[in-house]
């Protein structure tokens, strides 16, 4: 998360805005739309190289270190580059090394954390947003960094987060990686409608954390835009700190009542209310207030939809390649997100594409009612 949040919802914005102030929502959503694509394949990728490793006795790990110092690369071309081209070309490099760390991850979490604590789990991958949101906020704060020493200190937080995982020694579960025949195994229908509901609560996703700077010049007078950048770092600390202790609790509860589908469709509900808010919100306060409410169950659908997911494989064998293609869900929503405000989005008016994106995380919610093997 501190990888590419501070990254992709501010640095790359304010970077886009300098070299492009005219042409920024469409350079912004090139961005996202070839980030994804090269995203998806990366995942995809480095998904059935773990598995291949994992096969062959050398673990995912290795593959995690390579993807740590090509981020470090790819964080020193972004400070590089100048032109949009050259932008472009950069975030394509971050796309393929985050994701070489982000493809064995999963599948590490799969084969290392027991069922009965996947909602647990789901709940404690919600720390990451809080602590990327804090490092923005603070970072636009931090006038004496620049755009270099920011970057310097996103990627050595990076180093702090990832290392100790690269150095602790896998506890793999007694789990075959042979699967057994006669252990019934979820129906991939399942997987399928699982994937959907994940898919549209992420398309919604793209415009109101991707574009929130943008969103909020709509708003906001131009001379009230002065120290925007740094206050909607904190927006976003806020946004993110408030369902921490939502999803740790409703990931607790969803283990012991077994009511996960009804988690996920309250939290996606709540996402769908605060994204109409934020169209009839007439001041950056409000905004704020409507942003806090939409990520508040964003949030929470998501993480507890992670740490669920799991139970969905249907082959232990191909964890990385399997969870590789349900990472799809998280890379296509930046294209079609993306297309979304194209479409729909001027920089003097968001409120289209965010209704439009309401009804889309509304149909999210509902498409998990299908997943069979929830309760």
């Amino acid at each position: 998360m501190i990888a590419y949040l501070p990254l992709l919802t501010l640095l790359v914005p304010l970077k886009v805005q300098a070299i492009s102030p005219d042409g920024r929502i469409a350079l912004l959503s090139l961005i996202a739309v070839s980030g994804a694509v090269v995203a998806s394949l990366a995942n995809i990728l480095f998904g059935w190289l773990s598995d291949r490793s994992a096969q062959a006795g050398r673990g995912r790990r290795p593959w995690m270190a390579v993807g740590l110092v090509g981020i470090a690369g790819s964080y020193a071309l972004i400070g590089l580059a100048t032109t949009p081209a050259s932008v472009v070309a950069a975030i394509l490099c971050f796309q393929v090394a985050v994701n070489a760390v982000l493809a064995p991850l999963m599948a590490i979490m799969a084969e290392e954390i027991p069922d009965a604590k996947r909602g647990m789990a789901g709940g404690l991958i919600a720390l990451g947003n809080p602590a990327a949101a804090a490092l923005s906020a603070w970072l636009v704060g931090e006038a004496t960094l620049g755009e270099e020493g920011r970057l310097a200190v996103v990627g050595g937080m990076i180093a702090v987060c990832v290392l100790p995982l690269l150095l602790a020694r896998a506890r793999t579960l007694n789990v075959p990686m042979v699967p057994d025949a006669a252990r019934s195994r979820p129906p991939r229908r399942d997987l399928w409608i699982a994937g959907l509901s994940r898919l549209l609560i992420q398309i919604a996703g793209v415009v109101p954390q991707g574009y929130l700077l943008y969103y909020f010049q709509t708003i906001v007078p131009p001379a009230g835009r002065a120290d925007l950048p740094r206050w909607i770092g904190q927006v976003y600390t806020l946004g993110f700190i408030i369902p921490l202790p939502i999803a740790l609790l409703f990931g607790r509860a969803a283990d012991r009542l077994e009511r996960r589908k009804y988690v996920l469709l309250l939290a996606a509900l709540v996402a769908a209310v605060g994204l109409v808010a934020m169209t009839a919100a007439q001041s950056r306060e409000a905004g704020a207030a409507a942003f806090i409410l939409y990520t508040a169950g964003s949030s929470v659908f998501v993480a507890l939809h992670s740490g669920l997911s799991f139970q969905l494989l249907p082959d232990p064998r191909r964890r990385g390649r399997d969870l590789g293609l349900f990472n799809l869900t998280n890379t296509l929503p930046s294209l079609l997100g993306a297309m979304l405000a194209w479409v729909f989005a001027t920089p003097q008016d968001f409120d289209t594409v965010l209704l439009v994106l309401a009804l889309i995380t509304l149909s999210g919610g509902l498409a998990v009612l299908g997943v069979r093997t929830w309760r």
